[in-house]
C-alpha cells in the first residue's frame, strides 16, 4: 500500500490520472475539470506525475503560446483498473449514503 500510495496519494494524483484515462487532455482542460486546484498546484502535480513516469507532457511549436499536451504512459495505464474499482466503490458508498456527485 505504501508503494501504491507514493504513486496516487493525496487529493489530486489520481483525479487527474482518472481524467487522462481516456483521452490526451492540455492544461487547461484538466484545470476546467478540476475547478477546485490552483494552477500551481495542478503543475506541481503533473510534474510529479510526470517524474513517476506514469503520464507524459508532449509540447508543439516553438514560440509561445505552446500546446502543451498530457496523456497516460504504459506505465500510467496499469492504473486505470484500479482506478475504475475506486471509483465505482465510490459510487456505491454515494447511493447508499445518499451523496453522489458523478465524474465523467
Amino acid at each position: 500500500m505504501d508503494i501504491t500510495m507514493s504513486y496516487i496519494g493525496g487529493k489530486w494524483k489520481s483525479v487527474i490520472l482518472w481524467y487522462l484515462r481516456n483521452s490526451t487532455m492540455r492544461f487547461t482542460e484538466l484545470r476546467q475539470r478540476m475547478p477546485d486546484i490552483t494552477e500551481k498546484m495542478l503543475s506541481l502535480q503533473l510534474k510529479t506525475l510526470e517524474e513517476d513516469g506514469l503520464i507524459q507532457r508532449e509540447s508543439f511549436g516553438t514560440k509561445p503560446p505552446l500546446r502543451v499536451e498530457y496523456s497516460l504512459t504504459p506505465f500510467g495505464k496499469t492504473l486505470i483498473a484500479p482506478l475504475e474499482s475506486i471509483a465505482q466503490w465510490g459510487r456505491e458508498l454515494g447511493e447508499t449514503e445518499g451523496m453522489i456527485e458523478e465524474m465523467e
